[in-house]
């Protein structure tokens, strides 16, 4: 028989409840260890031997390893010069009192170029998952990088949360963009045990070329029954390992995990939705806006139904190797949002002395406006608007 990766979460910790059980003692709060404690497993087994996992009381989830990649972005031109790039005055980034000090960001992309001067000064702490070695060789994730945390260049601003000081960099996917969930699903892991408070993945799952490989071996018909059948397994998985992140932060840190919602639109003729990660449940799918004669306006490749939405449209960042870049998608709006989110972390900060994750998300969520769009948008495609930073 065909013998498939899988990749498996499973709790040991967890037990399946006795007979007798209370309803009370079934409601009562999980044990520390019930929720610290989640092992990610990858193995070669037949389909049989995975449809036995679903009688097993420690598995959370399991779906075969699917490919993944960056949101291609596209390339643009840059504006004109100003003091910071239209994105990070958009948010309101350029004028609010807090920096993102004392967050803990985690970015999983293509590494990151640490000898950049946007990053000089930070204590990175960088983890490879593809086995290319720290660094990037394709420069999406320093790009993504430069939009949340960095430093200004040439007196321009770049960065949403520029007091950031040690930031989590999980290189997740190699220098051609490519990589699956076994890798992003252990840079999750690995960023939680690491402190994370915000998790940014610009990042999705390649569903077209699933599909196309499979066809090489199936009719049409069990291709896309086969596809589907990955696609709604990937989307539990990334869910579960979502809501476990959710119920660890109610004992240790809190921690929102932000993705890209994808670039597979072509407006106006038609609208695709959002793309995994970012289409699992306790994950916040981010959507594109661009600027427009009478206000920001959806990106054409931005997929709809994202929760909130931010600059993606011509945003200026830190290139690999040096200078700046300027690229479009939802690639770069994620950053915005990640990088808003850190500082609303701040402001609960120092307002409260901590924060949770639900807390967190809420303001995040509650900050969106759709103000500053053009008349004409779909609710749908844009959330609750683009996000907002704190003021005081």
């Amino acid at each position: 028989m065909t013998l498939e990766r899988y990749v498996v979460l499973r709790t040991p910790t967890l037990r399946r409840p006795e007979f007798g059980t209370s309803a009370f003692e079934l409601a009562a709060p999980a044990a520390p260890e019930a929720v610290a404690d989640l092992q990610i497993e990858a193995a070669e087994m037949t389909r049989r031997e995975a449809g036995g996992l679903r009688r097993d009381p420690a598995v959370l989830s399991f779906a075969p390893v699917m490919p993944m990649k960056l949101h291609e972005p596209l390339e643009a031109e840059a504006g004109p010069e100003v003091q910071a790039t239209w994105g990070v005055g958009a948010v309101g980034a350029d004028t609010s009192p807090f920096d993102g000090r004392d967050v803990r960001v985690a970015v999983l992309d293509t590494g990151i170029d640490s000898s950049h001067p946007a990053f000089q000064g930070l204590e990175l702490v960088e983890k490879d998952f593809t086995g290319e070695g720290n660094g990037d060789k394709n420069g999406h994730g320093t790009h993504c990088a430069g939009t949340i945390f960095g430093r200004a260049i040439g007196g321009l601003r770049i960065g949403v949360a520029p007091g950031v000081k040690s930031p989590l960099i999980g290189k997740v996917l190699d220098g051609n963009g490519r990589g699956s969930t076994e890798e992003i699903v252990r840079a999750i892991q690995w960023a939680l045990d690491e402190g994370a408070n915000l998790v940014s993945m610009s990042l999705g799952m390649d569903f077209p070329g699933l599909i196309e490989a499979l066809r090489a071996s199936y009719p049409p018909e069990a291709a896309t029954s086969l596809g589907l059948e990955a696609y709604r397994a990937t989307v539990n998985l990334f869910s579960r390992l979502a809501a476990f992140a959710r119920s660890r932060g109610e004992l240790f840190q809190a921690t929102l995990i932000i993705a890209a919602s994808g670039n597979e639109s072509d407006r106006p003729k038609y609208q695709v939705a959002v793309a995994p990660p970012a289409a699992a449940d306790d994950i916040q799918a981010v959507g594109a806006l661009g600027e427009g004669a009478n206000g920001l306006v959806v990106a054409r490749f931005s997929n709809t139904k994202p929760d909130v939405s931010a600059p993606g449209v011509a945003i200026q960042s830190a290139r690999a190797g040096g200078g700046l870049k300027t690229l479009s998608g939802t690639s770069m709006a994620t950053p915005h949002v990640v990088g808003v989110a850190a500082l609303w972390a701040d402001k609960l900060l120092r307002s409260q002395g901590g924060f949770g994750r639900d807390a967190l998300a809420a303001k995040l969520i509650a900050s969106g406006t759709h103000e500053p769009l053009a008349p004409g948008f779909d609710p749908e495609d844009v959330g609750t608007g683009i996000v907002r930073a704190p003021q005081s």
